[in-house]
């Protein structure tokens, strides 16, 4: 290996980046280095005793106001809600539906995915959504949650709060074993919701008012389809998905034994796999969907919060659905889910060199030039989001003729099973003698070097199997050393980062994680609480499906259902984490991670199938943190400039537009923020047509539209502007419109609390015209 070098502005980036690790540590080590800060998040669970495996595994709406405080919220006290009595005269099952806004902070928070440090949003492209399916049998006797939400992953913290507010609202009615929350992985969604460090220094801090806003739309969103429950039926459909994915670590996936690569035809999954839900009439109720894919449409040069690629496809789907309804409204919901995605890229165009054009499809995904920071892989549009709406525009029109040609029914009961695990000491049955373990969590060197999709800081280079001894030196100094055993356990991985290790201020990775799966009926959804890689998750489906098989239940079809419960980030096979490529160096249990699980969902399917779920352990409680690093941006007093105020109009529309253009206005603004603590406005934009007949303004588009943008300009010392736009549509008709601008403004007079106001401004009119 040939020495490293380092320019003199990689030197000062270095020097520049150990005094602010230096610093950090220190302030957080003497900051929250506290007793007492931990405990454990108790709920009404079923209990639930792990067994040896029988078969050994292989190598796979708004809701209320918020405040902003870093300690667990308080709830009232537990208060049952009666259950209304059901009709059980039919066959099928009762289903409920219901959407949720949950979409947090818009600005001042750094968005959750890349992990590129000054991505924060500065305004909104969409409305980000949970949507709740909740089924039940005929009696009542048995049901389950499914929930899908368009944030980056679902966080510990989230779903010990979600199942607390459930308890306390539904007694034993919905529990950790049978509610399931998914993340669809959005990137461009708000962080600052997580508990374990390496998630809080990602998001620049903890943030309470969006974890409330997520926690308030989630929980809301299943009271919604508690509420809507009726009976009805339930049907299943799978099709290829051709023209959207890229295995984005080919090299890895030829790891593989080449037998089993041979039963493939491709190194993504294609299936999607959709479930139809009608009422005993034959109406539409809603639409889960399962498909592999990365939502990176939408690069880490954004900074608008969106829900990408799948977000639009379900845009797509229930827009159609609830007509005449405004985005995020209506009574149909359609979920995209997320599946085995580890592996799997949107921007199908693949990698190349940005500065040669070059393809960069390396083992390194490195440059002759430039190196790993030149490799970009990019989409099949003109711009990140059109690509967005290209690849999300395929998804739905697949899903629309996969639910419109569906006809096999799913019947049967519904089941949940459910086990905390402690994954960095789990004993993994290679065959019938022999035995490893899994490791504390670590994260190797790979990890820093990112993706096709987003490349990471100072070179670091994927498929890295050494360490470096500039770096090992630095960590040595601010973080530790990793003993000997995390090195061993973890091997071909050099471990930049022994997160395992690191407790301070709080355990930087969880090592207490759930295991979740639900049946309904010939469908069992796998909820694995991270990202499987396309092999992995081949591997678990049919680790699944025969152990259901080998205990009397033939002909199951098992859905990976990814980024549930509790963020654990990849899941290799052992065979692609000797390559240490970026999805490798994030698998922290070590290599024997994906036979781990494999053996721990098999427990849970044959729990099921042999009805004795009552037998399996619970498990470890994982812990409820109550005091989290606060965010890294300070709240400050919003101003107005001299002789303006709030919603003035700097910027005026244009007095007439064509379809096709842009209509824009700029309003004196205030930090977009306040408005996820003070909720008086739904939107934070409308776009309003006058009916001349009734001498009123209809709304016609809200912030939740893909045809509208929100930008906010940070100025300094309080002042901001804010920007709308209209990309005016095709469809629009001719006529008289007009934009307008809801925000809240935070104000503190001398000694006394802040207060956040809400305020309005609104553009001149102007004219549509068809040409």
């Amino acid at each position: 290996m040939a020495k490293r070098t380092f320019s003199t502005l990689e030197a000062f980036l270095i020097f520049l980046l150990v005094m602010m690790t230096a610093v950090t540590v220190a302030l957080l080590s003497l900051l929250f280095i506290t007793s007492g800060t931990i405990e454990n998040h108790k709920d009404s669970g079923s209990p639930v005793t792990q067994s040896p495996p029988a078969t050994l595994g292989s190598t796979a709406t708004q809701g209320s106001t918020l405040t902003h405080s870093s300690t667990a919220t308080q709830t009232p006290p537990l208060t049952s809600t009666p259950e209304p009595p059901l009709f059980q005269n039919f066959s099928g099952y009762h289903i409920g539906v219901g959407r949720a806004d949950c979409t947090g902070q818009v600005s001042d928070i750094n968005l959750m995915g890349f992990s590129k440090m000054g991505q924060n949003a500065r305004g909104i492209l969409t409305r980000l959504y949970s949507r709740a399916f909740v089924l039940a049998e005929p009696d009542g006797s048995n049901r389950v949650v499914f929930v899908s939400i368009d944030i980056g992953m679902v966080s510990q913290r989230l779903r010990l709060e979600v199942l607390k507010r459930l308890q306390n609202k539904y007694g034993s009615l919905y529990r950790r074993d049978n509610v399931i929350l998914s993340g669809s992985h959005t990137h461009s969604g708000p962080g600052g919701y997580f508990q374990y460090t390496v998630f809080v220094i990602a998001s620049e801090g903890f943030s309470n008012r969006t974890f409330e806003y997520m926690v308030t739309g989630i929980v809301k969103s299943i009271e919604m389809a508690h509420q809507n429950m009726k009976p009805g039926k339930i049907f299943i459909n799978k099709g290829n998905v051709e023209g959207t994915q890229i295995n984005r670590s080919p090299s890895s996936y030829l790891q593989n034994p080449p037998s089993e690569r041979a039963r493939y035809s491709s190194n993504t999954d294609k299936e999607m796999v959709i479930l139809k839900m009608v009422d005993l009439n034959g109406v539409d109720l809603g639409l889960i969907s399962w498909f592999a894919i990365h939502p990176v449409s939408m690069n880490n040069t954004n900074h608008l919060v969106n829900s990408d690629n799948m977000g639009y496809a379900s845009y797509l789907f229930e827009q159609e659905k609830n007509k005449g309804y405004l985005p995020g409204q209506g009574p149909y919901v359609a979920a995209f889910a997320s599946s085995n995605l580890g592996d799997v890229s949107p921007n199908i165009l693949g990698p190349h060199c940005v500065n040669t054009g070059d393809s960069c499809d390396n083992a390194n995904s490195s440059c002759p030039i430039g190196g790993s920071s030149m490799c970009v892989a990019s989409g099949p549009g003109h711009d990140m989001l059109n690509s967005t709406q290209i690849i999300g525009g395929i998804i739905y029109q697949r899903a629309k003729e996969l639910y419109a040609s569906t006809s096999q029914e799913v019947t049967g009961p519904l089941a949940a099973a459910h086990q905390w695990v402690n994954m960095s000491n789990v004993t993994v049955w290679l065959n019938s003698t022999h035995t490893a373990k899994t490791c504390k969590p670590a994260l190797g060197y790979s990890f820093a070097a990112g993706t096709i999709d987003g490349f990471g800081s100072f070179n670091f280079t994927q498929g890295t199997t050494v360490g470096d001894p500039f770096w090992d030196t630095l960590r040595d100094q601010l973080l530790g050393k990793p003993s000997e055993e995390i090195k061993n356990c973890h091997k071909p991985k050099p471990i930049l980062l022994h997160t395992g290790e690191l407790i301070k201020p709080h355990p930087w990775h969880p090592e207490i994680v759930d295991v979740q799966m639900i049946t309904v009926g010939s469908l069992a959804i796998v909820a694995i609480p991270g990202e499987f890689t396309t092999m992995s998750g081949r591997r678990l489906r049919e680790a699944v499906q025969a152990e259901f098989a080998t205990h009397g239940m033939q002909n199951m079809t098992a859905v990976i259902s990814g980024l549930c419960n509790v963020y654990t980030h990849y899941i290799t096979t052992f065979e692609e984490y000797q390559a240490q490529r970026y999805e490798a160096a994030s698998t922290i249990y070590g290599p024997h991670t994906l036979s781990a699980y494999i053996q721990l969902f098999r427990a849970l399917a044959k729990a099921i199938a042999t009805d004795t779920v009552a037998n399996l352990n619970s498990g470890p409680e994982p812990p409820y943190f109550k005091q989290l690093i606060a965010s890294l941006i300070p709240n400050i007093v919003d101003r107005a400039p001299l002789g303006r105020n709030f919603g003035d109009v700097l910027q005026p529309v244009k007095s007439t537009y064509r379809v096709g253009e842009v209509a824009e206005v700029t309003f004196v603004g205030a930090n977009p923020k306040n408005s996820a603590e003070n909720q008086t406005h739904q939107t934070f934009l409308t776009v309003e047509k006058y009916e001349a007949a009734s001498a009123t303004w209809r709304l016609v588009h809200n912030d939740a539209s893909w045809e509208t943008r929100f930008y906010w300009h940070k100025g300094l010392l309080g002042h901001s502007n804010a920007t709308m736009q209209w990309h005016i549509p095709e469809s629009a008709q001719p006529g008289i419109y007009r934009m307008r601008y809801f925000g809240h403004n935070r104000k503190q007079d001398f000694l006394k609390p802040a207060v956040i106001l809400p305020f309005e401004g609104t553009s001149s009119a102007f004219e549509v015209v068809t040409s």
